[in-house]
């Protein structure tokens, strides 16, 4: 059995349960206004807030720094202050993903004080007959109307609630959120206390991991390949959008005469089976199957390498069957390499009749231009825009990339778990943007099997995430990069702005917390492509 850090409170009534007894203070756990829970993170429903489509992108623009993460201890001037009557005991044990074991043995003299204080308090609380309230009480009187056995509970509670800030001194500042476990039977503490008067129990702990680099410093001279897609180069983005809305003005046209031409627009459906080799029946290939396909075979890169290739000349209402390899790269990862036999009957076959392109389409193509130039200019504009933007993030893409190859990071389980509720919360914010969920929908998705289930199947993604985010945020803290206030107002005014526009509920220090993130990461990223030396290749 583990006890967790709840509330402390101290009401004792007549017939006293040993669960009406919470062990810790709040200040002990998260702040109040964070909805995460890490120890049980499996085991609970999943709660989210909403946040706005815009906040949505600016969240996921740039990678997070774990400065949220730290657990919000008792501070040294609240341990000072609490001075205890002797020194307890302490054995700290590193554990393997950057878990902490404490053993505190808590002495006599220590124990004998709590308990003093517990029968104080329960002099003033309890309305015991013949007594006033307020006055004081004799033990054995309060002993016998509380109970004894209730007496040496609160007193095992009071020691807790009173000598973990102490024992946890030496992690203070590093230790996670929610993460603070006590794993000691309450029997057994019990047992201890009865024999002995003193106490003995075991901390577990997750604490902040550090950042390994290898080499080190590593960061600092960063030599990176970014691979651009030559489909994003301006002038070819150009030329495809200027065809694109040409395209837009030629009527279809049936086929009568001829078969399949590249240019054309044709329907077709399309089945598709295994080849096996080793004399296995084939079997079908529901994904790669359609009905009604249509496709313009001037989009041919977006269909399996090969296709268009097999069936240019085919006519309408003729059959045509070729096997086909689904090669490496390919999207669904069940399909690489397999070997495929296609049939694809050709239902509909149409052509563009396209109007000649001059300047009397100008401001067809785009509106307000009046001459063929003037659309190329103000298109070829939009595209290097996006060109520019489109190769700024295959940079930060790759610079991460990097980062998480040279960094060596031993994750704690909490982390780990608070990372894929955080992943999986956006995924559902995201289709929350997209469609309206039912009730019953969101609560089978946000349930504790749909939430493990998708930390299990995401296990390596989370895993590089963390790292990447730590790394980040180590590199923050080394090269002491700095977020302005105003940066952090100005972006917190207009996340807020934009919850209230879309009215959804926000917590304006959490909404803080993630700007402060995101900027952070900016910064970063900033500084790397600064000190690192980049090399662009077009492919």
């Amino acid at each position: 059995m583990e006890l967790y850090c709840s509330t402390f409170s101290f009401n004792l009534p007549i017939h006293i349960k040993p669960s009406s007894f919470s062990i810790f203070p709040t200040n002990l756990s998260s702040p109040s206004h964070s909805k995460k829970t890490h120890y049980n993170a499996l085991n609970k429903p999943l709660n989210f807030s909403p946040f706005s489509h815009q906040f949505l992108q600016f969240q996921h623009s740039f990678p997070k720094t774990p400065t949220h993460i730290l657990a919000s201890t008792s501070s040294t001037a609240d341990v000072e202050k609490d001075q205890l009557p002797a020194d307890i005991d302490v054995i700290e044990t590193q554990e393997p993903n950057s878990r902490v074991r404490l053993s505190v043995n808590v002495p006599p003299a220590v124990c004998h004080d709590c308990y003093k204080r517990v029968m104080r308090e329960l002099s003033k609380q309890a309305k015991v007959p013949g007594f006033r309230p307020g006055k004081p009480v004799p033990d054995s009187i309060l002993l016998s109307f509380a109970g004894k056995e209730n007496v040496q509970r609160a007193t095992i509670e009071s020691i807790l609630k009173r000598t973990l800030p102490h024992a946890m001194s030496s992690v203070n500042g590093i230790a996670l959120k929610d993460s603070v476990r006590i794993t000691t039977d309450f029997s057994d503490m019990e047992d201890t206390y009865i024999l002995s008067n003193s106490l003995r129990y075991d901390v577990v702990v997750d604490v902040l991991p550090v950042v390994r680099w290898n080499p080190e410093n590593g960061y600092k001279n960063l030599k990176i390949v970014v691979e651009i897609d030559n489909e994003i180069a301006a002038e070819v983005a150009c030329e495809r959008e200027l065809k694109r809305r040409h395209k837009t003005l030629g009527p279809l046209r049936i086929v009568t005469d001829r078969g399949l031409q590249t240019g054309d627009v044709v329907v077709v459906d399309i089945s598709a089976s295994t080849i096996e080799n080793n004399g296995e029946a084939a079997q079908n290939i529901p994904s790669a199957e359609s009905k009604g396909f249509q496709f313009d075979t001037e989009d041919s890169e977006t269909i399996l390498p090969g296709f268009l290739d097999s069936i240019v000349g085919i006519r309408q209402g003729e059959t045509k069957s070729f096997p086909l390899v689904f090669p490496e790269w390919w999207r669904q990862e069940d399909l690489r390499g397999v070997q495929a036999q296609f049939t694809v009957d050709c239902k509909e076959l149409f052509y563009r009749d396209l109007p000649v392109l001059d300047d009397s389409l100008a401001d067809k193509l785009l509106p307000g231009c009046s001459t063929l130039a003037e659309v190329k200019e103000a298109l070829l504009q939009r595209c290097q825009e996006l060109e520019q933007t489109a190769k700024e993030q295959a940079t930060d893409n790759a610079i991460l990339d990097q980062l998480r190859k040279m960094v060596e990071v031993d994750i704690p389980q909490s982390l780990f778990e608070e990372e894929g509720r955080q992943m999986y919360g956006s995924k559902l914010l995201e289709i929350q943007a997209k469609m309206k969920l039912k009730d019953e929908q969101l609560a089978s998705l946000t349930s504790p099997e749909a939430v493990k289930e998708y930390i299990q199947h995401e296990k390596e993604n989370i895993s590089e995430v963390i790292k990447q985010n730590l790394a980040v945020g180590d590199i923050f803290k080394r090269e002491n990069l700095e977020v302005s206030t105003d940066e952090v107002f100005k972006e917190v005014k207009n996340s807020i702005e934009e919850f209230k526009r879309h009215k959804q509920e926000y917590d304006e220090e959490r909404v803080k917390e993630q700007v402060q993130e995101v900027l952070e990461g900016a910064k970063v990223l900033e500084w790397l492509r600064e000190h690192a030396q980049i090399e662009y290749i077009i492919r």
